[in-house]
């Protein structure tokens, strides 16, 4: 009889293969059996390393409370029915849904706690710079929640718990709370993507993808780094790619559903709250942040063969570099989380692949948000991010070092105030252009809004049986075309590549 064959046992894999009682690879960040099924994995989330248990049936407001100690962090797709709902589901992983004990006095305890602080405190703190949009995230929001709605109720509560948290770090109750909490949402509103938007969800679907973005860049400040450390920072330092996933998601669910949230009185002033997007998009102008783009025609050259992938990427990276001229010059507007929904996926695909261009391309845009280090939920967020990125990079690299000192520079920076001379750009003065760009351009976001959705529109009708990659990169171009089509458009209405704050 031959021996039987050795097998080493997987004594530090990820919780999901425990839970499924399968071998981990171990491989960091990312191991593979998460990567083939395309799910989050705790090596790359580490804030989910809490000691957690997957649930088993989807919560609702009024009814049991979420049992806080029995949590997980395990995911798994939902299907959907259609190019926008498939899109929806892939950008949002559905998790196994949370169990929920028999209602107690602490669980109430909890919510009723939760709730007050969320309408007294956290609604507050959800738009940067439109006082306007409050009073819709402390009345007509949970009013909504409330008719129905239990995966928003649970997203507000979940967002609370993050932002007490924030208060109070070492209270486990919160901890848990906000996954418990988060597990549910996402459960519920997958389940709710899946069955399709119609008119009667739209709003509640649009303000919970808001709030599960909010949740996911909330959530950052809570991941443990390793000092100052430079060799366990880079060997440990993981991409926020899940920021892209949650607003790239938002952005989804409004262009498919805005033939019903046009009229909303509720999104819509969300919506209008937000800077007008004017990008300059000519290549045969210098700009700040040009140098990003220096060499690309021969990095083009050597990595991508085929026409039609060289061009998408060239695009992403001409976009996602205009995004950060336009945020540079408006930073206190709360521009730069702009740039989060609107680089396209072609620009994740390359973060995803750790592409040079890419990553400083992104340490430049977690430089713009130290302007916004007051916000709770963004405080110390890019000196960290920054540093993390600029670890991945070798200091003798002639090529790209250079182009990391300016977000060095920025977030090294002590002060609340950062001078011209070290930002590049004087905030006071481009603040009154963009003023006079808001006036003159009217719907602020809405005109991007109204093409996207229109492509979206088209995307229903693409033959059944395409390749996920032939929809993605229709996705992307489609973008880019949108972008293309605003520059002519404001041309048209007197803007010029020209003007400061009306670029496009």
């Amino acid at each position: 009889m031959p021996p039987r064959r050795s097998h080493k046992k997987s004594r530090a894999g990820c919780r999901r293969c425990k839970s499924r009682k399968i071998k981990c690879d171990e491989v960091h960040p990312r191991c593979g059996n998460c990567l083939k099924h395309g799910v989050p994995c705790d090596f790359e989330h580490p804030e989910l390393t809490e000691s957690l248990n997957i649930p088993d049936t989807p919560g609702s407001f009024g009814a049991p409370s979420p049992s806080f100690s029995n949590l997980s962090s395990g995911f798994s797709p939902a299907p959907g029915p259609s190019v926008a709902a498939r899109t929806l589901l892939t950008i949002c992983r559905n998790p196994d849904p949370p169990a929920f004990s028999a209602a107690s006095k602490n669980n109430r305890l909890m919510e009723l706690k939760l709730l007050h602080h969320y309408t007294t405190m956290t609604c507050k703190t959800l738009t940067i710079c439109d006082p306007s949009a409050e009073n819709i995230w402390r009345d007509t929001v949970p009013s909504l929640a409330f008719s129905g709605n239990s995966f928003l109720v649970d997203a507000l509560l979940s967002v609370s718990a993050l932002h007490l948290r924030a208060i109070s770090p070492h209270d486990q109750q919160l901890v848990q709370a906000s996954h418990a909490y988060m597990a549910s949402t996402l459960s519920d509103y997958g389940s709710n993507l899946s069955k399709g938007i119609n008119a009667s969800n739209a709003e509640a679907l649009f303000l919970t993808a808001a709030l599960i973005a909010f949740q996911s860049t909330a959530s950052r400040i809570f991941v443990r780094d390793n000092g100052g450390d430079v060799k366990s920072r880079s060997n440990q330092y993981t991409l926020p790619l899940s920021w892209f996933h949650a607003f790239q998601g938002v952005k989804a669910v409004v262009a498919s559903s805005w033939q019903w949230l046009r009229n909303s009185g509720i999104v819509v002033p969300i919506i209008q709250g937000q800077p007008a997007l004017n990008l300059n998009l000519s290549s045969q102008e210098s700009t700040y942040f040009a140098n990003l783009l220096v060499g690309l025609d021969g990095e083009l050259e050597s990595l991508e063969s085929d026409p039609a992938s060289h061009m998408l990427t060239r695009q992403a990276y001409q976009h996602a570099v205009a995004v950060l001229n336009w945020a540079h010059k408006i930073p206190l507007s709360g521009a730069p989380m702009v740039f989060l929904a609107t680089v396209s996926r072609r620009y994740v695909e390359l973060l995803q692949a750790r592409r040079p261009r890419a990553l400083a391309i992104l340490a430049c845009f977690f430089g713009l948000l130290k302007c916004l280090d007051g916000v709770w939920w963004l405080r110390g967020v890019a000196r960290r991010e920054v540093l993390g990125i600029v670890h991945m990079f070798d200091p003798d690299d002639q090529v790209w070092w250079p182009r990391l000192q300016w977000p060095l520079r920025v977030v090294l920076h002590d002060g609340d105030v950062i001078p011209p001379e070290v930002w590049g750009a004087d905030w006071e003065a481009e603040s009154v252009l963009l003023d006079q760009a808001n006036r003159q351009n009217g719907g602020g976001f809405i005109n991007h809004i109204e093409m996207l959705s229109q492509m979206f529109a088209a995307m229903q009708n693409l033959p059944p049986g395409l390749p996920a990659d032939t929809v993605n990169y229709a996705y992307s171009g489609a973008e880019q075309l949108i972008s293309a089509q605003l520059v002519m458009a404001r041309q048209e209405h007197g803007f010029s590549n020209g003007s400061r704050a009306g670029n496009d």
